[in-house]
């Protein structure tokens, strides 16, 4: 497997975000200062990647509601996500907020920060001054948000970046991945997940992932990626719901559970307003589609903060 083929997947990732916006899926008035906007896109796509973008939305922000803001999130191979910008238009910055990728990635991600106005000035402001926002090797670090460098497939180097960033293993922390894990051998995984249930003591992680991959439209969803050299080595914990669970609960933690998108796309409140943006001509694709994706939210709460509560559903 090709990291930069791996490191492709954000670029495409992050156009198809983009064109979801434009067309009116959810406002995100950051992502054009980070991503081009590219070719159009399939409707079932863009369907695909609004109830991606609301059912992490849901849980992050319910989990940093319940700390009241006085928590940590660590989003692995975060890519040009704009959730720092959009969590402070909302007022529920957590304490930190660290994102991890490859170099090249972080890299691209900075030199944009630096150059646009309207990504660098809500930085400044928070962190109290331009003094207090620092930009080198790739990495940015200021008072509330860190962009770092790694490979997550070595633990020492993660730790210690994390570290670089005054993590603090005491305070509920939120970990999210979306399509990470699973470019990762299924033991590298299992040795992340352990690391992270065994270091903090109040964890919640968000998974974001393929599922059902075992038939067929399966199969032609991990050929099409063999094809751009993205080869899914950690395939095996997204055969079913059941595995996506099990990964978690064999490496430490407390309890998950697991969702396929179709199941949370239907049960989302505004579906009627979705439907209206654009013509779907085949349903039975974006049913394929959705059902072989999930979320699973597992959690570490041995001081009863409530991770418990927290699930999918909007209220």
């Amino acid at each position: 497997m090709s990291d930069e083929a791996v490191q492709a997947t954000n670029d495409d990732a992050s156009m198809c975000k983009r064109y979801a916006v434009e067309k009116g899926y959810w406002k995100d008035p950051y992502i054009n200062l980070l991503v081009k906007l590219g070719e159009r896109r399939a409707p079932e796509i863009s369907r695909g990647y609004y109830a991606r973008m609301e059912g992490i939305r849901i849980l992050l922000e319910k989990f940093l509601r319940m700390t009241e803001c006085k928590g940590q999130v660590v989003s692995l191979g975060a890519g040009f996500d704009t959730a720092l910008w959009r969590l402070k238009d909302a007022k529920l910055l957590p304490t930190s907020y660290i994102e991890v990728d490859f170099r090249p990635v972080t890299s691209r991600k900075c030199q944009k920060i630096r150059s646009r106005d309207k990504l660098m000035s809500p930085l400044i402001e928070i962190s109290g001054g331009r003094e207090h926002v620092l930009i080198g090797d790739a990495e940015l670090h200021s008072k509330h948000y860190h962009i770092v460098w790694a490979d997550l497939r070595n633990l020492e180097e993660f730790e210690d970046k994390l570290k670089s960033c005054g993590i603090d293993n005491s305070l509920p922390t939120l970990f999210l991945a979306e399509c990470v894990l699973v470019y990762m051998s299924a033991a590298k995984s299992s040795e992340l997940l352990s690391w992270i249930s065994g270091k903090f003591d109040s964890v919640f992680f968000i998974n974001y992932e393929q599922v059902n991959m075992q038939d067929r439209f399966g199969q032609v969803m991990v050929n099409n990626l063999r094809g751009r050299k993205c080869d899914l080595c950690g395939i095996e914990p997204c055969t079913s719901l059941k595995t996506q669970e099990e990964r978690f609960t064999s490496s430490g933690w407390e309890s998950s559970r697991a969702v396929d998108m179709m199941e949370f796309y239907q049960s989302l409140p505004d579906l009627d307003r979705i439907v209206r943006l654009e013509f779907l001509d085949e349903a039975e694709l974006l049913e394929q589609l959705m059902t072989h994706y999930c979320i699973c939210a597992a959690y570490k709460d041995p001081n009863n903060i409530g991770f418990s509560s927290i699930n999918l559903k909007k209220s």
